[in-house]
C-alpha cells in the first residue's frame, strides 16, 4: 500500500484508525510498518496507538481537538474548563482539552494538542450532548461535550474544595444567565454527595448576585 492509497481511503475523515487500512487483502505487518515510517517522516500524526491523522500539507481536514479527545477514549466527553470556555462561561483560554471518562485517567501530548482525561464513575457518565463544532472553512465536525451545567459540576466534583465560594469566584464565571439552576439541582442529585449540593447553592448565590447587579445598571 502506498501513501496515495492511504489518502484515498482516509478522504475527508479528520482522524482514522489502523483498521481502516487493514480491510481487504493486505499484510497487517507491512501496513503497520508503513504507518511507523509515515509517522517518522511527518506524513501522519500518531495520536494514540491505532489512531492517526494526516499531517499537512496532505491533510484535507484539520481535526478539531474535541473530536480527537472523543476518539482517544470512547467512553468520554469534553468537560470542565474546556467546555466552560466553549460556552463562554469563563474568560480563560484553555490550552489543554479536558475530558472525563469511565476509563483510565491519562494525559497525552500530541502534535495536535494536549489531552487530559479524568476518571468518573460510570453512573456519572451523563449530562452531555453532541455539539456542532463549526470549524471555519471546513465541513462541520461533531463531538460529545458536557452541557454547561454538567461541565461546571464535573469541575467541582474533581477539584478539591471545588464547592467553596472562594474557588467558584476564582473561576470568574460569566454569562451566568446561560446556566439553568433547576438543571444544576437535578444533575447534582446524581453525584450523591453533599459537596455538590453546597456547590449548587453557592452557584445560585452567584447567579442571584449577578442578576441584582444587572438590574441596577
Amino acid at each position: 500500500m502506498n501513501f496515495e492509497r492511504v489518502l484515498e481511503l482516509v478522504g475527508d475523515e479528520p482522524v482514522f484508525e489502523t483498521a481502516l487500512l487493514l480491510a481487504g487483502e493486505v499484510n497487517p505487518d507491512i501496513v503497520r510498518l508503513q504507518l511507523t515510517r509515515w509517522t517518522n517522516s511527518g506524513r501522519i500524526y500518531q495520536l494514540r496507538r491505532g489512531l492517526y491523522a494526516i499531517a499537512p500539507p496532505y491533510q484535507k481536514v484539520k481535526p478539531h481537538p474535541f473530536l480527537i479527545a472523543n476518539r482517544m477514549q470512547r467512553a468520554s466527553y469534553v468537560s470542565r474548563q474546556t467546555a466552560l470556555a466553549f460556552y463562554g462561561l469563563i474568560p480563560d483560554i484553555v490550552h489543554v482539552t479536558l475530558s472525563v471518562t469511565t476509563g483510565r485517567p491519562e494525559r497525552r501530548e500530541t502534535p495536535l494538542g494536549i489531552f487530559e482525561f479524568r476518571h468518573i464513575k460510570p453512573e456519572l457518565l451523563s449530562g452531555y450532548r453532541m455539539a456542532n463544532l463549526q470549524c471555519p472553512t471546513q465541513a462541520s465536525q461533531h463531538a460529545l461535550v458536557a452541557t454547561p451545567e454538567k461541565a461546571l459540576l464535573d469541575l467541582v466534583y474533581l477539584q478539591p474544595d471545588g464547592d467553596k465560594p472562594e474557588y467558584l469566584r476564582e473561576l470568574r464565571l460569566q454569562n451566568l444567565e446561560r446556566l439553568d439552576l433547576g438543571e444544576l439541582h437535578r444533575q447534582a442529585e446524581a453525584f450523591n454527595a453533599s459537596k455538590m449540593h453546597r456547590a449548587v447553592n453557592a452557584i445560585a448565590q452567584l447567579i442571584e448576585n449577578n442578576t441584582r447587579e444587572y438590574e441596577t445598571l
